[in-house]
This record gives C-alpha cells, sequence and structure tokens, in this order.
C-alpha cells in the first residue's frame, strides 16, 4: 500500500496537479455553479436526463414524466415523492412543466423543468422544498480490493501509469456510480484530487482505520463542511462502512452499498436544510464582526447577497469592524445557519435568543415599524476571519 501511495504522489507535478484541479472544479460546477444574482436557484436542480425510446408512441410522455419524479425527488428531498398519490394530484399534466429538452447520449432525452413553476406548486400543497442551499460533501473512499491492491478513489485518474488500466477502470467505474445517484438526487459531491499535498496529509490507513480528523482536517482545503467517509473490501459479504460528518459535531455511521449510502447521505442533508412550505417567514438580526478592512467588506457584504436562503437582505448598522444585518428567512435561524454553516465563511459566536429593535432605527423610524417586524426578533453572531492578513 504504501508503495502505491508513494507512486502517486511521486507523479503529481505541478502541471497534473493544475489539470486536476481544473477536473475537480469543472465537476463541482455542474451542480454548484449559479448566476450571482441573489435569489436564483441552480438550473442543474430543474435539468435531468431520463431514458428515451424514440420507437415508442408515448416515449415523450413517460420521460417528461420520469424527468418531473426526477425533480420533485431533489427539490423535496425524499424518494417517498415517487409513490405520492399528491404528486399525481398536484402535477396531472408534466409536459406543462416543460421548458425546453435535447437529444441526449445513447437513447436519453435531456429535460429542463419550471423551478420556479413547480416551487409554487409544492408551496401552494405545503410540500417541503429543499432550495439551492446545498454543500458540498467530499468523499473519502477506500477501497481493499484484495490481494494486496488498496485504493483512495481520486478525482480522477489522470496520473496513473499505462500499466494501471484495470485500476482506471474499476475506480472510475466505482466513481460514476456514486456520481450518478448524487446527481439523481441533486447534490453536490467532490473526490479528493489526491495530489502531493493530500498524500501528505492521508493515506489508505487513515481513511480505512478511521484515523477521521485527518480526513477532516485535509479536506478543509475544498471547503466543504459535509465529508462522507466509505470503506468498500471487495471479497467480504459484509457491507460497506460509512461515515458522515457535517461540521464540527454532526456524525452518522452505517452499512450498505455506495449507490444506498448516497441516498443515505442526502436524506440526512435534505433533514437539515428541507423547509415546510407553510412555515412563516422569520426575521432575524445577523451580527458579523471582524471586519477589517474594505476589501473584507466587499467579500461579507457579496456572500451575504448571494446567499440563498435570504428571502430579504438590509443592512441597519455599520459600526467599527462590525456590519448588522436584518435578514428575513423561511424556516428560521436553524435553516440560516445551516446555510451558513455550509460555506464555511463565517464563524459563529453566539445564538442570543431575542432583542428589542425599537432603537434600531432605518429612515428615521424604529426599525420593527419600518418594515413592519415585531419588536424582538431572533439573533445570531458571526465572525469574519479576514483573509487579509
Amino acid at each position: 500500500m504504501q508503495r502505491i501511495m508513494q507512486k502517486q504522489g511521486r507523479l503529481c507535478d505541478p502541471a497534473v496537479t493544475t489539470c486536476r484541479r481544473l477536473a475537480l472544479v469543472l465537476a463541482c460546477s455542474l451542480f454548484w455553479l449559479a448566476p450571482a444574482a441573489h435569489g436564483i436557484e441552480m438550473a442543474a436542480l430543474y435539468t435531468v436526463e431520463v431514458p428515451y425510446d424514440s420507437t415508442d408512441a408515448d416515449a415523450q410522455a413517460d420521460a417528461y414524466r420520469t424527468a418531473l419524479i426526477e425533480v420533485l425527488v431533489r427539490v423535496t428531498g425524499s424518494t417517498a415523492v415517487v409513490a405520492s398519490e399528491e404528486a399525481a394530484t398536484s402535477f396531472p399534466n408534466p409536459a406543462q412543466f416543460v421548458m425546453q429538452y435535447r437529444p441526449g447520449q445513447d437513447g436519453t432525452l435531456v429535460v429542463t423543468l419550471d423551478g420556479d413553476a413547480i416551487e409554487r406548486v409544492l408551496r401552494q400543497a405545503g410540500a417541503p422544498i429543499w432550495g439551492a442551499d446545498r454543500p458540498l460533501t467530499l468523499i473519502w473512499l477506500a477501497v481493499d480490493w484484495g490481494l494486496g491492491e488498496r485504493e483512495i478513489v481520486g478525482a480522477d485518474d489522470a496520473d496513473r501509469l499505462p500499466g494501471d488500466a484495470r485500476s482506471i477502470d474499476r475506480n472510475r467505474l466505482l466513481r460514476e456510480r456514486v456520481l450518478d445517484i448524487a446527481r439523481r438526487r441533486g447534490i453536490p459531491v467532490a473526490f479528493p484530487l489526491l495530489d502531493a499535498e493530500d498524500l501528505e496529509n492521508v493515506g489508505f490507513s487513515d481513511v480505512w482505520g478511521g484515523f477521521d480528523d485527518r480526513l477532516k482536517f485535509a479536506s478543509a482545503r475544498y471547503q466543504a463542511t459535509s465529508v462522507l467517509i466509505g470503506r468498500i473490501r471487495t471479497d467480504d459479504p459484509q457491507p460497506d462502512r460509512w461515515t458522515w460528518y457535517f461540521g464540527p459535531a454532526d456524525r452518522l455511521d452505517w452499512a450498505g452499498e455506495p449507490e444506498d449510502s448516497i441516498g443515505v447521505l442526502a436524506d440526512a442533508l435534505a433533514a437539515r436544510f428541507v423547509i415546510d412550505s407553510t412555515q412563516a417567514v422569520d426575521t432575524i438580526h445577523l451580527t458579523i464582526a471582524g471586519i477589517d478592512s474594505v476589501g473584507a467588506y466587499g467579500r461579507v457584504q457579496r456572500f451575504m447577497e448571494n446567499l440563498r436562503v435570504l428571502d430579504e437582505l438590509l443592512i441597519t448598522k455599520v459600526a467599527g469592524n462590525t456590519i448588522t444585518y436584518t435578514v428575513k428567512v423561511q424556516g428560521g435561524t436553524r435553516r440560516l445557519e445551516n446555510a451558513i454553516q455550509s460555506t464555511g465563511m463565517l464563524e459563529p459566536v453566539k445564538s442570543s435568543g431575542v432583542i428589542d429593535t425599537t432603537s434600531y432605527r432605518l429612515n428615521g423610524q424604529p426599525l420593527g415599524t419600518d418594515i413592519g417586524m415585531r419588536n424582538e426578533i431572533n439573533t445570531l453572531e458571526y465572525l469574519y476571519r479576514s483573509q487579509d492578513n
């Protein structure tokens, strides 16, 4: 095993490392890139590739129905919608939600649905909705293939030697199995680069032996607050072992096949981010300290403007190195805390319950009066760690 890891590290020259970084960025962007404007959902959530049999007279209608079901699973965060009578009642004509379609590869159809219209119907039905606030999950996957062959599955296999074709194929197939399920559930995932920096911090024995603190440390460079660790032994009838970490404290352990495990991951994330459509929009007083330069101010402001969970954003006070925002969020402080935690941008200081807002004024009026809020609102405090130092 040590020989294999050294071989991988030795081949990671700067040019290869740069290519692998680009590969990782491109893979993540399939899920993660979105227009910078506040409130715009990720287009990939509503674009799916489904089977299409051109010889079947009902092929197009079947493709639209399949596409709608897949999108509903992504947006509600639950596979239960597939068998739901409410879904069939609320969406009797899937074709009316189709914005565009085009032929895919190998007998498929790529369908883009109207996300805004779908969410309106879900809200009217009181169904749960999972918006664009989806953290990147980094997957450390160690595989014992038997006969002493042990590997960590990386983001790509560009640095392998020609004689490693068998290893490349089986790793690629395993990686694609995982990525396919993640894509269908609408969760952004990535595998580590396994470049020289990774291999200085992590070896196969760290993943296999449960030295998870080392893996979480190595995951920091990817800005991943969601980390999934898998251990697969192909010649063992026992189920594969998985551990998931979210943030500094949350941990979940289970056993199962890779496809099932990505489903468990999606369910665990949905449990933290899905909101009830009937929930009221809460007003929150958010204070961010540690803003010690113009550059820091710009970064924090862009971060807040692009935070998709926000329904409304106002700067209500600037004092020293601290900015105070008043925001409105459907789902309240829990949803906002989860969204901020998933980015790794801010460090929580404390959550102090409620405050009296009458001392805060906007345009000469008490803050609560000016924008129709109660005199008591939830408060959160965070610290921005400046990148200027």
